[in-house]
């Protein structure tokens, strides 16, 4: 089997970079094939390189897994990771976050491997998270905001920001064919893990192994609302608010009369007036979680943590 590293310099503000002499050297000593990214989309690429029943390993936060994602699905080539980025949800969902990156690289490269559930949206495959609404425009928003804003007050500058031009769309949601919301909405969250943005448990109930998606809709919210509920989203509590209603299924589909921004796994997708989601259960073969930390001597961090 060949084994590929990806490694993307810019990933983690630039971590990855400093790190980049060493991780390289480190991975062609295992036999690996290495590369360094050159920009945006160039992981996709290689990922499309690699021959078919390689492993393919990312090196940088949620982002680089995205595209090196993009490469594989849908194909026999299994997915490892070394989560050195700024934002590692797919990380979490296997229970590879806090490994240092020398045991997250012997891992990825040498561990068993195992499948979990594979999230599909409008053609484009995610592993971790689909958000749809709010957070996508908050997302969007932190692209604009000022460069010497980092981390969390990137993420406050954007937050404010769209709440002070904040304008719910109408929406209709189905869950497997069933209209499930008609009204007002201020996000929908369709997850294969629990967590994203760099760690919100959105959805602590969501397994990647159970083949569904667990959606989480975030109804009609005033600017005031959605101050209120952002402790308790924080803290995995915002689930028994009357305004927020949970289902579980294999397809969702959310309709809007203008374009409504989405992310996956983080990364902006084009805006569209329809989204239409699936799951394939245990469609992608990634190395980590169980397997991993079988291998490893390790206890994996749990699903929902």
């Amino acid at each position: 089997m060949e084994k590929w590293v990806i490694v993307n310099p810019a990933a983690g503000r630039g971590k990855v970079g400093r790190l980049s002499g060493a991780i390289l050297k480190a991975a062609r000593q295992e036999g690996a094939k290495a590369f360094l990214t050159e920009g945006p989309g160039h992981a996709t690429e290689l990922a499309q390189r690699a021959p078919e029943g390689a492993r393919v390993v990312a090196v940088g936060g949620d982002g680089t897994v995205h595209e090196v994602l993009r490469g594989l699905a849908g194909t026999e080539k299994v997915l490892g990771v070394v989560p050195v980025g700024s934002g590692n949800d797919f990380a979490r969902m296997l229970g590879l976050l806090g490994l240092p990156w020398p045991k997250a690289l012997e891992l990825a490269l040498h561990a068993p491997e195992e499948a979990v559930d594979l999230g599909w949206v409008n053609g484009e495959p995610f592993g971790a998270s689909l958000g749809i609404g709010f957070d996508a425009l908050v997302a969007k928003k932190a692209l604009s905001a000022p460069p010497f804003l980092r981390g969390m007050p990137r993420y406050l500058y954007a937050l404010f920001a769209v709440l002070k031009e904040l304008n719910l769309p109408e929406a209709r949601v189905f869950a497997d064919g069933e209209e499930v919301h008609r009204g007002r909405m201020l996000l929908l969250a369709a997850m294969n893990g629990p967590m994203y943005g760099g760690g919100i448990p959105i959805a602590p109930m969501a397994d990647p192994r159970d083949g569904r998606l667990s959606v989480v809709l975030a109804g009609e919210f005033s600017r005031t609302g959605v101050v209120l509920i952002l402790p308790r989203l924080l803290l995995g509590r915002h689930l028994s608010h009357p305004r927020v209603r949970a289902y579980a299924g294999q397809e969702v589909a959310v309709e809007f009369a203008h374009p409504v921004p989405a992310h996956a796994d983080g990364e902006l997708l084009p805006e569209a007036s329809l989204y239409r989601a699936e799951v394939r259960p245990l469609g992608l073969r990634v190395v980590g979680g169980r397997a991993g930390a079988r291998a490893g001597g390790l206890v994996p961090e749990p699903v929902g943590t």
